[in-house]
């Protein structure tokens, strides 16, 4: 299989290839590529712009981490000479995702750990994760967090050190001089990677947040690091500019378009890649009003049921053919939406996925005339949440919040056509059976009135697409699914528990998103969360 099979094809009505051919000559004019390649800050405003100048380390982050391998496999090589059955990482946003999309593309290697991802507070999911562990006393636990603040993997970490209080069966990811740092230093853990300072965490996937992991799982990381050189030779069909950069350039120009709803349909051999490119989208463009809205895990409907506000990004793994998927895209592109093929080979591919993915987005800013390092909006929610805990510790009680009633529902729900969108944000334990029933309510919403779905855990998504429910188009409507199951998980050194850290910051969303004026609503569901959503549905197709 030779790279031209791996060109960019993409098929536009033509008002929208136009548009997209004057912007692509626009970047071809600024020597975009050759701006990027020298990581050039005055494509999104200059040094003097916050978090442009020191946020370019990812451009020649695989190259450098070439350098860091052998630490990497000497840490392995303890870890699985000491007998480590399970590697559990702790971690939110750009220290999970990567790790997690890693963890379900590639089979599990036997001469080595089995990898688990938990970036949850739900305390059902705390103790699932806990048990699929074989024995915590072969456990080695990777707590990662570029800041070294972040209230999730350090209250994960509390949990699991009174469990295993053995500072030999910790690791640390952390970015120099953090709190974390200090943290690792003053119990003793076995070892901390420093991450560079100049990435920000959804830039992160090349750098030691990804690939340690994923060599603890056993994954070739030297394979994936080799193949990101190769993002820089992707082309598209009778272009010369760099694929990432015409890529990048078309998402603005049809973002501006009003087609801003980029939906992703990736082979499902990419297990989980759409929540990485989710983040990686939505945090670094949906700010200032506008931005591109990234639809992943949307399941796959007829080219009618669809608005004019979307693109497709189709992402089929050579190496796994799917002639029926192929038909249905191809009908996508002749009922008139944008569609843009970006043909892989699979998991052993990541590396390159990942740095195309990055460099398309930054230019994507470049288009919008944004800055994609930023993340304005995410410390919106996090002070919302401190202020509802500090309620909590001061009076014991959360703020009461009502269930939206079946008529309230249906209204936001179905009385938003295109543009507008519905995102539904779930906080309860993540769980394939919910996945599915949420993706029938997602038909059931478009069936309904053509919008846009998404649908996210929390406090997950949070650090994702949290940023664009804030910072993007006003078009947003909110509908947060509540669960508790019957067993709470006490922080140590906290004074509430993981149900109520939870809660609060459910609360702490649902507050920012009405003081900014948006639509949004909560339903608790009741007794077993997947036929509670079920119900749900069946509430919404009576009006469809």
């Amino acid at each position: 299989m030779s790279d031209s099979d791996l060109t960019l094809t993409a098929r536009l009505p033509p008002t929208l290839a136009a548009a997209v051919q004057e912007i692509v000559r626009r970047a071809a004019r600024e020597n975009v590529a050759e701006r990027l390649r020298d990581a050039d800050p005055s494509l999104w405003g200059g040094p003097e712009v916050p978090e442009v100048a020191n946020r370019l380390g990812w451009l020649t982050i695989a190259q450098r981490m070439h350098d860091e391998l052998p630490e990497v496999q000497e840490l392995v090589g303890g870890v699985v000479q000491d007998g480590f059955t399970d590697v559990v990482l702790l971690g939110m946003g750009g220290s999970s995702l990567a790790p997690e999309v890693l963890r379900r593309s590639f089979a599990a290697s036997p001469e080595h750990p089995r990898l688990h991802v938990l970036d949850s507070t739900d305390a059902q999911d705390v103790i699932a994760t806990q048990e699929a562990a074989a024995d915590l006393s072969s456990t080695l636990f990777v707590v990662s967090s570029k800041s070294g603040g972040t209230i999730e993997p350090l209250s994960l970490f509390a949990h699991f050190h009174s469990l295993v209080p053995d500072g030999s069966h910790f690791i640390a990811i952390t970015d120099p001089g953090s709190g974390l740092a200090a943290l690792a230093a003053e119990q003793g853990f076995r070892h901390t990677f420093f991450g560079d300072p100049d990435i920000g965490g959804r830039y992160s996937a090349l750098s030691p947040f990804g690939i340690v992991p994923a060599a603890l799982a056993g994954i070739d990381t030297a394979g994936l690091l080799r193949g990101a050189s190769a993002a820089w030779d992707a082309r598209l069909e009778g272009e010369q500019l760099p694929g990432a950069v015409w890529l990048g350039a078309a998402l603005a120009e049809l973002a501006r378009s009003g087609r801003d709803k980029l939906t992703f349909l990736l082979s499902p051999t990419l297990p989980g890649l759409g929540l990485w490119l989710e983040q990686l989208v939505a945090e670094s463009t949906g700010k200032h009003g506008t931005g591109i809205l990234p639809v992943a895990e949307e399941p796959l409907g007829e080219p009618d049921v669809y608005g004019e506000d979307r693109v497709f990004a189709y992402l089929p793994d050579l190496n796994a053919p799917d002639a029926a998927t192929d038909a249905r895209v191809e009908a996508l592109a002749q009922a008139g939406h944008p569609v843009l093929t970006i043909p892989t080979r699979g998991p052993g591919d990541l590396g390159r996925i990942f740095l195309l993915a990055e460099l398309a987005v930054a230019v994507a800013g470049w288009g919008l005339e944004i800055n994609p390092f930023d993340q304005p909006n995410v410390q919106q929610a996090k002070d919302a949440t401190n202020k509802v805990l500090e309620g909590y510790e001061q009076s014991g009680e959360l703020p009461a919040v009502s269930d939206a009633d079946p008529a309230e529902l249906r209204e936001l729900l179905l009385d938003g056509g295109p543009p507008a969108y519905v995102a539904l944000m779930a906080y309860t334990r993540p769980d394939p059976a919910l996945d599915e029933a949420v993706g029938e309510l997602r038909e059931a919403i478009r069936a309904g009135s053509c919008a846009t779905t998404t649908f996210g855990y929390g406090p997950r998504f949070l650090h994702s697409t949290g940023q664009f429910h804030k910072g993007g188009p006003r078009t947003g409507r909110f509908l947060q699914l509540l669960h508790d199951g019957p067993q709470d998980v006490p922080i140590p050194g906290r004074p509430f528990s993981f149900k109520t850290l939870k809660e609060a910051q459910a609360i702490g969303d649902l507050q920012t998103l009405r003081e900014l004026g948006l639509p949004a609503a909560r339903l608790r569901l009741t007794g077993d969360p997947v036929g509670a959503v079920r119900a749900l549905t069946a509430t919404i197709r009576e009006r469809t």
